[in-house]
């Protein structure tokens, strides 16, 4: 069995602490009390309870460490720690439509450097509570599916590739940025798929099930721990220009190296004069 840190295992038992609760309400999806936070962006109390269960269990772990979180927004640690970033359940919308497909996010951010915009992402997981998945890497030491070493795919021809995106919806992102890009990228490809999560989108090009992802308009919790997972594959993530940019443009591209150069260009040519 692969050996991990010690951070991996206190991330993997909070998650797994989490995921009974969520697996329940998910069979009492119509009993569940649900409230509007959003156009199109609701909030349940399972979203509630899986963060305040995942707080209890890393705060226990350290108690030092700040946290920044989907619900309960960023929460003071001892700036000179690193701390969490949790999305308790990428996924709210599936989950309220009874499809199982939705995640567990969390990510360990190092304290940032000067000069950064964002600390490093040092350790990630994402765990389906459903499948019983639990993704997860660490910085320099690859990219696991439990035990099970995780590289992305190896397709280098833009007609084999399935690639995942996130569409624009009610309030939420830029349709006319969406609609230039797939104008140049879905005629060139073998699929598209618009799951809506994007934390199992990138899992899954760490996984080589998806050789590619594109989407804009994401949080910090929806990325944070899938960027990890998808570099420490072998793959690459960048903004739409092919930059280093994604936090701060809000663009997010996942490939591999076979497919990045091409996909790169499609995208860009997307994107300009936008």
């Amino acid at each position: 069995m692969v050996s991990h840190s010690g951070l991996i295992t206190v991330m993997d038992r909070a998650a797994r602490k989490a995921a009974p609760r969520l697996r329940r309400d998910f069979n009492e999806v119509q009993q569940l009390q649900v409230s509007r936070k959003g156009p199109a962006d609701f909030v349940s109390m399972a979203d509630q309870r899986a963060e305040q269960t995942l707080v209890e269990e890393l705060k226990r772990a350290r108690p030092d460490w700040g946290f920044v979180l989907e619900e309960g927004g960023e929460i003071e640690g001892d700036p000179t720690k690193p701390r969490w970033i949790i999305d308790p359940l990428d996924g709210t919308t599936n989950f309220l439509h009874g499809i199982p497909h939705f995640a567990i996010s969390i990510a360990v951010e190092e304290p940032a450097r000067p000069g950064q915009m964002r600390g490093d992402v040092s350790h990630g997981l994402i765990y389906q509570p459903l499948t019983d998945e639990s993704f997860w890497a660490e910085k320099g030491r690859g990219a696991w599916l439990q035990d099970r070493r995780l590289r992305v795919s190896a397709r280098r021809d833009l007609a084999d590739a399935l690639v995942a995106t996130g569409i624009p919806f009610l309030g939420h992102g830029d349709i006319r940025k969406w609609s230039a890009i797939f104008a140049q990228v879905g005629p060139e490809i073998a699929g598209i798929r618009r799951f809506g999560a994007a934390s199992l989108d990138l899992a899954w090009v760490a996984a080589g099930r998806f050789d590619a992802f594109w989407e804009s308009e994401l949080k910090i919790w929806d990325v944070a721990a899938g960027i990890l997972l998808v570099r420490e594959a072998g793959g690459f993530v960048s903004d739409f220009r092919g930059g280093d940019r994604m936090h701060e443009r809000n663009e997010y591209l996942a490939t591999n190296d076979g497919l990045a150069t091409r996909l790169h260009k499609l995208v860009a040519q997307g994107v300009k004069g936008l």
